[in-house]
């Protein structure tokens, strides 16, 4: 059985009154996204997209306005229909449900976050987060009971009563969240939900939805404009550009080994301490040659997961190398001065 919860295969929307026509053309002729603005009138919002999210997964998508995300992430519960492509959610061919089935899977199944929540301005906050149940026709002690636990994961406990136009914007994406998780889904779409928050109250929404995914197991789609964002929460990140994606890795990876120049002009400036580790830089022990005498035996001990800020704090504690261990506490690999140095600068050993 696959872990892959998520399945993205050759995705494309293009949009205009002439797009299966622009279809066959970018499929028969190659037709670039200029091209089929002029022949067509069409726009293509997103091209060729092909990705997986496994179970559990916080998968980022990022990229700059226009580059296709929100178009994409709309696809996963067929908000909007492609104009080509396969996608699986949960085990189900997403475009072969009937509307009942679809309506069905969208609400017990994907919940979804936007930046802009549309909290229902004449239900409290409790009513709104039990909306979703209302819908599915739960009885009102069951709604009452769900939108408590929600609203406790989330820390609006207290603020059960209040109205969405008493709440700040903080407190309001909590709510949105809050509502999400009501229906107990196993998927997450969250399209950009903190991006017009303070940084601040972002940070702090971060900390707590990564909490309440670990928490809860919930795999989620993730998207942001921010990169910074995105490597912090995202155990992969997909770059985005022209509805292409351009790179998917972790965040590792795409600090460390962007695949163009776009991608390398998003991770320049980017701090590398957290997030390139020992087992990335380090020189396997058998074909490490040293230029001074070397004494094994003396020199501290680091794990393979161990990243550059906590490899620097141990380098400037002692005169040796570093020896690198694995998972079962051997020697795999060493780590001196020279190669923490081009670790820093973003190059390898």
């Amino acid at each position: 059985m696959s872990d892959d919860v998520i399945t993205l295969d050759g995705v494309w929307k293009v949009f205009g009154m002439n797009a299966d026509a622009a279809m066959a053309a970018i499929r028969d002729q190659g037709l670039g996204k200029p091209e089929v603005l002029k022949e067509f009138g069409c726009v293509i919002g997103i091209a060729d997209v092909s990705f997986s999210v496994k179970r559990g997964e916080i998968f980022c998508v990022m990229g700059l306005s226009g580059s296709g995300k929100s178009t994409m992430v709309r696809h996963l519960n067929r908000l909007i229909e492609p104009t080509a492509g396969n996608i699986n959610v949960l085990g189900n061919d997403m475009l072969g449900l009937s509307d009942n089935d679809l309506r069905e899977i969208r609400a017990r199944n994907i919940g979804m976050v936007f930046q802009h929540m549309a909290l229902l301005p004449h239900r409290t906050v409790r009513d709104n987060v039990a909306f979703p149940l209302q819908v599915r026709g739960e009885p009102k002690s069951r709604r009452w009971e769900v939108s408590q636990k929600c609203l406790d994961r989330v820390n609006l406990t207290g603020y059960e009563d209040r109205f969405p136009s008493e709440l700040s914007g903080g407190m309001q994406q909590r709510v949105g969240l809050a509502r999400a998780l009501a229906s107990d889904p196993d998927v997450l779409l969250m399209d950009e939900p903190f991006s017009a928050l303070d940084p601040l109250i972002r940070r702090q929404l971060q900390d707590q939805f990564m909490s309440l995914s670990a928490e809860l197991n919930k795999t989620t789609v993730f998207i942001t404009h921010d990169l910074d964002e995105a490597i912090r929460i995202g155990n992969r990140i997909a770059i985005m550009k022209d509805g292409r994606i351009v790179q998917i890795g972790t965040p590792e990876e795409i600090v460390t080994q962007p695949a163009d120049d776009y991608v390398r002009d998003f991770v320049d400036g980017i701090s590398k301490l957290k997030l390139v580790f020992a087992h990335s830089i380090m020189v396997p022990i058998g074909g490490y040659k040293p230029t001074r005498p070397v004494n094994f035996d003396e020199s501290p001990r680091a794990h393979h997961g161990t990243d550059l800020d906590q490899l620097i704090d141990i380098a400037t504690s002692t005169e040796n190398v570093i020896i690198i261990t694995g998972d079962d506490g051997a020697d795999i690999g060493v780590v001196d001065r020279a190669t923490l140095l081009k670790g820093i600068q973003g190059g390898k050993a």
